[in-house]
């Protein structure tokens, strides 16, 4: 029977028991903004990409980003596929219950919301760290990291429960400041002609480029740039047509993504010369700022007062991310509220049809996440960020191998849509070259958290502890609506 039974689907939801998110109130661009602000581009580029060229595949860490889209663009084709008949803020869990039955789809949903949180937690860190960094620079007063991190936990609470457009909004300004200055770069680098060893386009995407060095470990940071994108299925419900835009949300948000993460790193590459852009970013990492990679040549490009901007955009960078994550993270316990595997408290919603109980509660979750980093004493960037941002990568790429093969085994058994390369190849492909990058990941963990190997075992293993932990939770609380396929 549970392989045959799935969540129910959105659309018949009584709004008078449950309540309902408010629809038609984002469009594809709207989407974009809320995907791209968990990306923090400026953060993915400052923070992965020095580390990407220095210990990876040297000035060929931008074809890691151009195979990491490829592999995306396969899982999102059996992705959108699904989406197209399923339409509910529980996006992983539903996909993956529709075809694998609700105990696994119900286990996943405890590792989508495990992941969002932790990496909310890990961006909160080193959050703190960089604020804290700027106010005492400019102003020559040291507050520790923590404090800063509860003051913006009020902030982004306040802003989530103010409703979706106000949070697309301002996540709309943060997100055009740090990627115009990134993509404004990268374009002046271009048009002049690259570095001091031109452009160079073999020394970054040639076969032998993309493969020297330890190619794997910059498919790994690729990889985890990408983390954020299946968001476009969470707003799903809040969509304007959802069953177009979602899709076209999703399509527009992978394609760029890999456009400027590989664009972008590419022509840092060719600022420094594809020759000495390993020795430069080695350099940098030494130092313990691996941003300096990054922000010299900016800074070079358009002189003295980018080095007091990047820094604040990095802020805002994070900011971003972690009031995109905490809508994603909050849409998750609504859902999972009103399909009665978490109180059903959990599903009321405020007068701008924003989750707030949810958002109090996932408010809750981080400060219970954060607080013992701080009593501890603990460093927020190489403990807190370093060690929650692998757990939510190795949590997040395990739901998209278990929504790949949900697609498959969906599509077999219903017949809903025939179109062999949506419904089988692509998403088979995907599958492979998401196991692909699980491998990789686990194999060089504690290369990903920067720490040592028994730290790395212990937190490898709370995925499939929370897993376990939801297949539990859902046997023991099989109620709610299902459906026969």
């Amino acid at each position: 029977m549970d392989s045959q039974t799935a969540v129910a689907p959105h659309p018949s939801h009584d709004s008078s028991k449950t309540g309902r998110l408010k629809p038609d109130s984002l469009g594809v661009l709207g989407i974009l903004f809320f995907v791209l602000s968990a990306q923090a581009p400026l953060t993915g580029i400052a923070g992965a990409v020095p580390i990407a060229v220095a210990i990876g595949n040297g000035a060929g860490a931008p074809a890691a980003y151009v195979a990491a889209g490829c592999v995306v663009l396969l899982f999102s084709i059996g992705f959108v596929a699904m989406g197209r008949h399923v339409v509910d803020a529980g996006a992983f869990y539903t996909y993956i219950g529709k075809g694998l039955g609700r105990s696994t789809g119900s286990g996943s949903a405890g590792v989508a919301l495990f992941a969002y949180c932790t990496v909310q937690a890990a961006m909160y860190g080193l959050y703190g760290a960089t604020v804290s960094g700027l106010v005492e620079h400019y102003a020559g007063v040291h507050v520790a990291w923590w404090v800063w991190t509860l003051v913006t936990m009020v902030v982004v609470q306040v802003l989530g429960a103010a409703g979706i457009e106000m949070g697309a909004k301002v996540l709309a300004v943060f997100v055009l400041a740090e990627f115009s200055i990134l993509i404004a770069f990268a374009l002046v680098t271009f048009f002049k002609g690259g570095g001091p060893e031109g452009l160079d386009f073999g020394g970054s995407f040639s076969p032998g480029a993309a493969l020297q060095g330890a190619p794997g470990v910059a498919l790994m940071f690729a990889v985890a740039s990408m983390f954020g994108f299946e968001a476009t299925a969470i707003y799903g419900e809040e969509a304007r047509e959802p069953r177009k835009t979602v899709p076209r949300a999703t399509y527009l948000s992978v394609a760029v993504i890999t456009c400027f993460f590989a664009f972008t790193s590419w022509m840092l590459v060719s600022a420094h010369g594809a020759s000495r852009a390993t020795a430069e970013a080695g350099r940098a990492l030494t130092s313990g700022d691996a941003t300096t990679w990054v922000f010299t040549p900016i800074t070079a490009q358009f002189g003295a007062w980018t080095g007091d901007v990047l820094p604040v955009l990095l802020a805002t960078s994070l900011f971003a991310g972690i009031l995109a994550f905490h809508n994603s993270a909050n849409r998750y316990l609504f859902s999972l509220g009103r399909e009665g595997l978490l109180p059903h408290g959990l599903t009321a919603i405020n007068q701008r049809h924003s989750p707030w109980a949810a958002g109090v509660v996932q408010t809750l979750i981080s400060v219970a996440l954060v607080i013992p980093f701080a009593l501890l004493g603990k460093d927020p960037v190489l403990t807190l960020f370093s060690w929650f941002s692998g757990v939510a990568v190795l949590g997040i790429m395990l739901l998209y191998f278990l929504t790949s093969v949900s697609v498959v085994v969906f599509f077999r058994r219903s017949r809903a849509d025939i179109r062999p390369w949506n419904t089988l190849i692509a998403p088979v492909l995907g599958a492979l070259g998401i196991a692909g990058a699980i491998w990789l990941i686990i194999d060089n963990f504690t290369t990903l958290i920067g720490g040592d190997e028994a730290t790395a075992v212990w937190l490898e293993l709370t995925v499939p502890a929370v897993l376990i932990l939801g297949l539990v939770v859902a046997r023991l609380t099989r109620r709610g609506p299902a459906v026969t396929l």
